[in-house]
C-alpha cells in the first residue's frame, strides 16, 4: 500500500509521469494533462504545444472567474485549476511540470480524488532539491467580502476551519476542522465533490458556464434533498469547500497557520494567498 509524506516539510516530485483526460466543467470541451516529475522546485505549467517551454504558477497569474480558478499565463488562460492544484499540493508533491493540452483542466468526478488515485499509482520520490519556504505568519491575517472572511492566526501546525450557510435545507449551517496532512488530506478531504443548485442551473448555462456539468461530476442539490445521492460525507460541501481552499492556496503554499474560512469563494482565497505572499517577499 501506497504511503504518503506524514507532513508538508519536505520535497517531493512523483516517479512517473501522470496522464488524465476529461471534459472541462464549463466549457463541455475534451481536455487532457500529463503531470511530470521534476527537480524544478515548485509548479510549472507547459502546453502541449510548447512542451519544453515551462512556466512557474504564481499567485500574480490567477484571474477572478465565476465559479473557479483560472491562470493567466503569457496570454494563455487555464480555467478550473483548482482540484488539480490542491491534490499535488495536499498530498505533498512540491515538485512537478503540468503540460495541458486545452484551456482546462478535467472535472474528473467533480473531487481530487481521481487524481489522487493516479498518483498512488506511480508513487512519490523525495526530491534533489529542497521545497519553497511556506509561509510563517506572525501576526493575524484578515480578509473579508461582503459575508465572507477568512482569517489566520500563527500555528506550527497547519489548521483548517470551515463554515458555510445556505438557504437550502439538505446543506444549511455545516462546519468542518482538520489539522492538515497529507495522509488527512487524501482521506478527509479529496474524496470531496463541487456542487450546484438545481434551480441555478438555467441562468448558468445561460451565462456559457458549466457545459460539461453533469450528475457525473458534481452534486446538485434541490433544495430540500440531492438530486444524485449518496453523499460521501454528511457534511460533503464544507468539505469541497476545503478542498477549493486547499488549492487556491497552492499558489503561495501551505501556511503554517490556523486558518477559519466562513462563507469562502476563489476571489477570496485568492486575496487571502497575495496576502501570504508578502509574507515570503
Amino acid at each position: 500500500m501506497f504511503l504518503f509524506p506524514n507532513d508538508y516539510e519536505e520535497g517531493w516530485t512523483l516517479k512517473n509521469e501522470i496522464k488524465k483526460d476529461g471534459i472541462g466543467l464549463h466549457t463541455g470541451l475534451k481536455c487532457s494533462v500529463i503531470i511530470k516529475p521534476t527537480e524544478l522546485e515548485g509548479f510549472h505549467i507547459s502546453f502541449s504545444e510548447e512542451p519544453n517551454k515551462v512556466i512557474p504558477i504564481e499567485i500574480s497569474q490567477v484571474r477572478n472567474t465565476p465559479l473557479c480558478t483560472t491562470l493567466d499565463l503569457n496570454g494563455k488562460q487555464v480555467s478550473t485549476v483548482e482540484h488539480l492544484m490542491a491534490s499535488l499540493i495536499g498530498s505533498g508533491l512540491t515538485h512537478v511540470n503540468i503540460e495541458i493540452n486545452g484551456s482546462e483542466i478535467p472535472l474528473l468526478d467533480g473531487s481530487a480524488i481521481g487524481w489522487i488515485k493516479e498518483i498512488e499509482k506511480v508513487g512519490m520520490i523525495n526530491s534533489y532539491t529542497s521545497p519553497r519556504p511556506r509561509p510563517e505568519i506572525k501576526s493575524p491575517i484578515f480578509v473579508n467580502k461582503g459575508e465572507s472572511l477568512i482569517f489566520a492566526i500563527p500555528s506550527k501546525k497547519l489548521k483548517l476551519i470551515g463554515l458555510i450557510d445556505f438557504p437550502y435545507k439538505a446543506i444549511g449551517q455545516q462546519m468542518f476542522s482538520i489539522e492538515l496532512t497529507p495522509n488527512n488530506f487524501v482521506k478527509e478531504i479529496a474524496p470531496a465533490r463541487t456542487f450546484g443548485f438545481l434551480d441555478q442551473l438555467e441562468e448558468l448555462k445561460k451565462a456559457g458556464l458549466i457545459k460539461g456539468g453533469a450528475l457525473e461530476n458534481a452534486l446538485v442539490c434541490d433544495g430540500d434533498s440531492w438530486v444524485n445521492p449518496p453523499l460521501r460525507f454528511e457534511n460533503e460541501p464544507v468539505r469541497h469547500k476545503l478542498l477549493d481552499l486547499i488549492g487556491d492556496l497552492a499558489f503561495v503554499g501551505l501556511p503554517k497557520a490556523q486558518i477559519f474560512v466562513y462563507k469562502g469563494s476563489h476571489s477570496l482565497h485568492a486575496e487571502f494567498a497575495a496576502s501570504l505572499q508578502k509574507v515570503l517577499t
